[in-house]
């Protein structure tokens, strides 16, 4: 009886020491994964301040970039006034530059006709010049005539 008594504590005793080393090793392991998980929640925690602190860089670029875009689209919205300006301007230059075209064609038809009547009168001139020759010489032969009847 003692002996089976003895086996029985013998095995238990090793059972005990089986146990005792599986805890051992159970322990080991829950530290270690103990360690990864405090690996891990740190990472995480610096993951996460790394993502707060990159959006909140991101949201100072967005908020720049809508301010730059406001300037942008003020500058735009004075080019286009500008440009309509502009615009009315280069259509009212046309209309001054169309009247001054017709005044200017009305001009040159008016010189051509000036020098056409120049034309007319230095013909015009010229034949009574010739007449007053003509008639310079008739007086002078009356003249002469006149003389020799007296």
């Amino acid at each position: 009886r003692l002996t089976g008594q003895q086996q029985e504590i013998n095995s238990l005793m090793q059972r005990k020491s089986a146990v005792d080393e599986e805890n051992a090793r159970l322990k080991n392991e829950f530290g270690n994964l103990n360690r990864k998980f405090k690996d891990k929640s740190q990472e995480l925690k610096d993951t996460e301040e790394c993502a707060q602190r990159k959006e909140e860089q991101n949201r100072l670029v967005i908020k720049n970039l809508e301010e730059e875009n406001k300037g942008l689209n003020i500058c735009c919205a004075d080019l286009l006034s500008d440009l309509e300006k502009l615009r009315k301007q280069e259509a009212q230059w046309k209309g001054e530059k169309s009247g001054s075209d017709a005044r200017i064609k009305n001009l040159e038809t008016d010189l051509a006709e000036t020098r056409e009547q120049i034309k007319s009168l230095h013909s015009i001139c010229s034949n009574l010049s010739s007449q007053v020759a003509v008639k310079q010489e008739e007086l002078f032969q009356n003249d002469c005539n006149v003389v020799r009847a007296k």
